[in-house]
C-alpha cells in the first residue's frame, strides 16, 4: 500500500491559478467551490477532479518553471507517493471518507503557459514527458478533503 498526503487542495470561480482553501467537500460533480470555464475539456463525473504530484511541482521549479501548486488547475496537490504509480484505473483514498479512481491523464492547456519557461505547457504532457502529467479521477466515496489528510492507494 502506498502511503502520502495531499499538500493542497485547490478550487476557483474558472480558470487558473486555483487558489488553495482549508477543506473542500468532494462529491461526484467534483470540488465543492470549484468551477470550470469550459466544460467540453474539463469537468464531469469522469473529470470530477485533477491531481498532481507536489514532487513534480518541485522537479519543474528545479528547471526554472515559476510553477505553485494549484497553478496547473489541479484540485489536490499531493506528496509522498510515486507519481508514476498514479496511473488511470488506481484507486486512492483522500483522508477519512473519500475515494478516487485515475481515469485518464490530463492533456495540457495553453493557459498553463504563464507557469513555463517560454510558455512550453507541453511540458506536462504525458505522451512527450511521461510521470509529468496531471491526472484526472472520478469519485467513488464521497466525502470532505483537506491540507494534510492521508492520500492513500486502496486497490
Amino acid at each position: 500500500m502506498t502511503n502520502g498526503r495531499v499538500v493542497a487542495v485547490n478550487i476557483s470561480a474558472g480558470g487558473v491559478p486555483k487558489l488553495p482553501v482549508d477543506r473542500a467537500f468532494l462529491s461526484a460533480n467534483g470540488l465543492e467551490g470549484d468551477r470550470h470555464t469550459d466544460r467540453v475539456h474539463h469537468g464531469g463525473p469522469l473529470r470530477a477532479v485533477c491531481l498532481f504530484s507536489d514532487e513534480v511541482i518541485d522537479a519543474l521549479r528545479a528547471e526554472g518553471h515559476p510553477i505553485f501548486a494549484g497553478a496547473a488547475g489541479e484540485n489536490v496537490t499531493v506528496t509522498g507517493v510515486n507519481w508514476i504509480d498514479v496511473v488511470p484505473g488506481s484507486r486512492w483514498g483522500i483522508g477519512e471518507e473519500a475515494e478516487v479512481e485515475v481515469t485518464s491523464y490530463t492533456s495540457p492547456c495553453f493557459k498553463n503557459a504563464g507557469w513555463f519557461i517560454d510558455g512550453n505547457f507541453t511540458r506536462i504532457s504525458q505522451s512527450l514527458h511521461p510521470g509529468f502529467a496531471r491526472v484526472y479521477a472520478r469519485v467513488l466515496v464521497e466525502g470532505s478533503i483537506a491540507a494534510g489528510d492521508q492520500f492513500t492507494r486502496t486497490d
